[in-house]
């Protein structure tokens, strides 16, 4: 009997467990570790690149073992294969045929990364395919594989008839042919994209057609080709003929070919449908059949995390799949075929393909020159995705009990916003939304208000930075994106650290040098303050992904293919100067199960949005005006802003007159308000709707509200983007705040607030890209008494014995210090308290990082030799001639006597610049806790001693400065660095080092009362 029990037990705990990897939602039952010490599901990860599965396999766990070391959760495993081939050839004595995706090889290192992440206790991310995930290896006549519709065009002769062989025929399976009267014709050009090897300019024609004069012909066409066609002649006009071939293009995310025809693994690896569930199912049985037999499924079940694809970076004429004129049909109640003309022309990859979108393009000559039916296309083409990523989701959710991520329709011609909620983790990047908080914002609203517990980010990739990829800038760039509403990062990149084919030290480096960054233990930050940045993330990560996002606004956007530039759409800044906090819904995601109204809030489970936006610059479509009516009539307050929206085309415009009627009508009913443009923020304060986090500065701040309901904890994120800034927010609660400090791992209450009329105001001074976390709960463990306003004198508290303590450093007064028992004073000490002074005659011992001797030998981490120089002040090693082409690692000293001569002090805080990359204080030998590298200031009393004091500062640099010293020698997989090749030339010289000023705060320590 208990034999039964424990099997029952078991077999319940295990089915439990399995549920809760592939919960992707809010409410998932995950270990998310503490908030100082997260656990490895919720740190950041780094994007892997394995060069390919012929590299040591000791390397690559000792790789993956030093990124776990340092703080990241595990990687995300990426065979890259120099890009797939495409940035440069297969270097000399390499053999993809043998080493490529899903051979022996690759198995066998693919089990040693599982490996090296179950004994180090991390969790593995993997792409399903090599290179971006695109595709598998695969027989070339696989139908589930990528189709391209290709056209032809061809004038018929000025008799009107045409007889012969239509155009392009026997170039693949006859779509149509459609004729079309052309009344006009221009020639324009396209400009290439300097920064993209390759790129170059092209040309293409743009013809005006009657719209009456599409006809499609492709029953009159013959078994070989030919047809025999009359028109009628028009003056002023030529009859063209389009003929349109579905084939399978070939297209390859690990292109190679050999001589060799034993198997799939000859070929490299074919992109596969994305408009089908058919190319998803070529991956599912490519893994079932190739990757998933004996230990891999079990292994890959128990650390992995997220099946990934990447942006999808595919080429084509148009992007198709034969069942597409079905999906249109269905949807649309109309022929696809006979308009094909007009979507030939941009309707491939909108972002890689930017400056080849066609040779030619038809627009119709009417009002809308035809968009209506592109848009219908586009709309399609998100039906036949959807069953695509569908398929994907499904299986790695019920096959391996993991979760897929994806950036979900990144560069594809259609709505992004549509489909962003088929994956469990939907992925943004860093390098395409360029940092844009409102582009994030378009991202993380349809995720959101689906319930997604993570959203990713694919961060740090940069152009032009390789190996100069200051931490600053990467903290900047993972702010900016969780005050997007982003919660997860994949950092862009580890490079591997051994030995590779024609690669000279430092090493493989993933794009060739293109794009940031190449992390590893050769970057000096690596060990030497890296850890703290990681952990801050962790932190940050760990308590964005315990809430409930919750957003104050939701602004309408519908468009026919998301720009993959993702350009600020609200142009108006009276959102964010209040403090209201908003993000992007498109139509297609009010159908949500999600997207309902509960007391006068929309998604109250999930964003729980206060108020709709349409902005007048956006179009709406019939549904849209449907469900915003709706909205409206169950309480919430719709604001229509800069005048009335417009029509969102669809087939020829037949809808717009009844969505202007629509909108006609909306503006009627009670809870839809018109304002003027940037005048929102006042309507919503008139309504009595305040943002969660009222914002009063002379900056810039953005905010999130998280709302961890299991625990009872709201937490505000404030980030001062810009320059130093004082200010105050206020949230309505009277919860205690706590502020939770993302570099320590430390909470402590907070001392200076107001409780009143509901509201909890906090007086906040930020340095720039600074952030503050604070959390408010119900507790005894917070003293009571607290400031109302203190004293610029007033440099930190503590609290002791329960007494509350204020480190008062010497300065004017000119406010007092206000308890909030009503206890008013003025003069806080009656000692002389030691005056503030700066640290000079500073000692710099340099640790240069060089190549080896050999420079053949990328696996040493470097030639390592010291330099000692007197410094009379602060500067950047790039303006110290002897410095200038260094790299390595700084070691700062000085000294000071403790206590000062002049003054008394119980203590003391030190005061650094802003650090560009990393930073370790050491006193006395004794290292100082991590510290904000935003705004480093550091209370060093419990390390200072009567008499002599050592102080040490440990800056380490990007090793740019000297690789560009020794650029023309290096080479990568056989090649010269693509980077000398591309826009201006390799980049300057960096600063490095620790740059500014050092002060030092001496204070004494003023008991104010304890607890009441």
């Amino acid at each position: 009997m208990r034999s039964i029990l424990v099997y029952l037990f078991e077999t319940l705990l295990i089915a439990s467990l399995c549920a809760a990897d592939t919960d992707d939602q809010v409410t998932a039952n995950i270990d998310y570790g503490t908030f100082k010490s997260p656990s490895a599901r919720v740190r950041p990860r780094f994007r892997y690149w394995l060069p390919d599965a012929s590299v040591d396999h000791s390397t690559v766990q000792d790789d993956i073992k030093s990124a776990g070391a340092i703080g990241a959760g595990g990687v995300e495993f990426l065979p890259f294969y120099n890009y797939g081939g495409q940035l440069e050839d297969s270097p000399p004595g390499a053999d993809w045929s043998t080493y490529g995706f899903g051979t022996k090889a690759f198995k066998e290192i693919f089990i040693a990364a599982l490996k090296a992440h179950k004994d180090a206790g991390l969790e593995m991310d993997f792409p399903l395919g090599p290179n971006q995930g695109q595709g598998v290896p695969a027989e070339p006549d696989n139908e589930g594989l990528q189709w391209d519709l290709s056209p032809y065009s061809g004038v018929v002769p000025g008799t009107g008839i045409f007889e012969g062989t239509i155009p392009g025929w026997g170039s693949g399976d006859l779509v149509a042919l459609v004729s079309a009267q052309a009344v006009s014709s221009q020639n324009f050009s396209v400009p290439g994209n300097p920064n993209l090897p390759g790129s170059h300019s092209t040309s293409y024609t743009q013809y005006t057609v009657k719209h009456d004069s599409l006809k499609e012909w492709t029953r009159n066409v013959s078994s070989n080709g030919h047809a025999s066609l009359k028109f009628p002649q028009t003056k002023g006009t030529s009859t063209m003929l389009f003929a349109f071939y579905q084939l399978l293009n070939h297209e390859k995310n690990l292109d190679i070919s050999t001589n060799i025809s034993g198997s799939i693994f000859d070929n490299g690896s074919y992109v596969v449908d994305h408009f089908s569930p058919r190319g998803a199912k070529v991956v599912i049985k490519f893994w079932e059949q190739h990757l998933l037999k004996g230990e891999t499924k079990e292994l890959l079940m128990e650390v992995g995390n997220y099946g990934w694809e990447d942006s999808v970076e595919i080429r084509s004429n148009m992007s198709w799949t034969p069942s597409l004129p079905d999906i249109f049909q269905a949807k649309y109640g109309y022929s696809l075929k006979k308009f094909l003309p007009l979507l030939m022309f941009g309707d491939n990859n909108i972002n890689i393909q930017s400056s080849s979108p066609g040779t030619m393009q038809c627009i119709l000559d009417t009002p809308d020159g035809g968009v209506g039916y592109l848009n219908d296309f586009r709309g399609a083409l998100v039906e036949g995705y959807r069953q695509y990523l569908k398929t994907l989701t499904d299986w790695v959710n019920t096959y391996l009990n993991l979760q897929m991520s994806s950036q979900v329709s990144y560069n594809l011609p259609m709505d992004m916003q549509a489909n962003i909620h088929m994956v469990n983790a939907p992925e943004c990047e860093s390098l395409q939304f360029k940092n844009n908080i409102d582009g994030y914002r378009q991202f993380v609203g349809p995720a959101n208000l689906a319930g997604k517990r993570v959203i990713s980010n694919e961060m740090g990739a940069e152009s032009m930075e390789s190996y100069r990829y200051q931490i600053s800038e990467l903290l900047w760039s993972v702010n900016r994106a969780v005050a997007g509403g982003v919660n997860r990062f994949v950092l862009h990149g580890q490079s591997y650290t051994g030995n590779y084919y024609g690669t000279t030290w430092p090493g493989y480096t993933a794009f060739s040098y293109l794009f940031s960054e190449s992390y590893s233990n050769k970057q000096p930050g690596w060990e030497h303050g890296f850890s703290e940045a990681i952990d801050y993330i962790a932190r940050l990560q760990y308590l964005q992904q315990k809430g409930i996002l919750r957003t104050d606004v939701a602004v309408h956007n519908k468009v026919s293919a998301t720009d993959p530039n993702f350009p600020t759409l609200y142009l108006s800044d009276d959102l964010v100067k209040e403090g209201y906090t908003y993000s992007y819904l498109s139509p297609d995601n009010f159908a949500l199960p999600q997207a309902r109204v509960e007391n006068g809030v929309l998604a109250p489970d999930g964003p729980s949005y206060k108020a709709m936006l349409v902005d007048g610059t956006s179009n709406l479509t019939l549904d849209a005006v449907h469900y915003l009516k709706e909205y409206s009539r169950s309480g919430l307050p719709i604001i229509i802003s800069g005048g009335d929206p417009g029509c969102y085309l669809t087939r020829n415009g037949h809808d717009c007159t009844e969505i202007h009627k629509g909108i006609s009508s909306l503006k009627k009913e009670e809870n839809v308000y018109s304002v003027s443009s940037g005048g929102a923020a006042a309507k919503l304060r008139s309504l009595g709707i305040n943002p969660r986090i009222g914002v009063h500065t002379n900056g810039s701040w953005h905010t999130t509200w998280r709302e961890d309901v299991q625990n009872d904890t709201e937490y505000a994120f404030v980030f001062s983007d810009g320059n130093s800034s004082v200010g105050d927010i206020d949230v309505a609660t009277k919860k205690r705040p706590y502020f939770f400090d993302l570099w320590s791992g430390e909470t402590k209450p907070v001392f200076e607030y107001k409780q009143e009329d509901g509201k909890t105001v906090i007086p906040l001074r930020l340095a720039g890209n600074q952030t503050v976390v604070i959390g408010f709960r119900e507790g005894e463990d917070a003293p009571l008494l607290h400031a109302t306003q203190i004293l610029e004198t007033v440099q930190g508290y503590e609290y002791q014995d329960n007494d509350t303590l204020v480190h008062v450093s010497s300065g004017a007064v000119n406010n007092p210090l206000i308890l909030s028992t009503g206890q008013t004073m003025y003069n806080l000490s009656n000692d002389a308290i030691s005056p503030t002074f700066q640290l000079t005659n500073w000692s710099l011992t340099v640790e240069h990082w060089k190549a080896p001797s050999n420079l053949s030998d990328a696996s040493m981490i470097a030639n390592k030799h010291n330099t000692t120089h007197s410094l009379k002040s602060l500067i950047s090693w790039a303006n110290i001639p002897e410095l200038a082409n260094a790299s390595g690692i700084g070691y700062y000293t000085t000294s000071i006597t403790w206590p000062r001569q002049s003054g008394s002090a119980d203590g003391a805080y030190m005061v650094l610049p802003k650090i560009l990359h990393a930073c370790r204080l050491y006193v006395n030998g004794q290292r100082i806790p991590p510290f904000d590298y935003n705004a480093p200031k550091v209370d060093i009393s419990g390390y200072l001693k009567t008499g002599e004091n050592e102080i040490q500062v440990i800056v380490p640099t990007v090793m740019w400065n000297y690789i560009r010293s020794i650029f023309g020698q290096i080479r990568n997989s056989g090649s010269p660095p693509l980077l000398a090749s591309v826009g201006d030339g390799i980049p300057g010289l960096s600063d490095n080092g620790l740059i500014g000023t050092v002060q030092v705060i001496p204070y004494v320590k003023v008991g104010v009362g304890g607890m009441i």
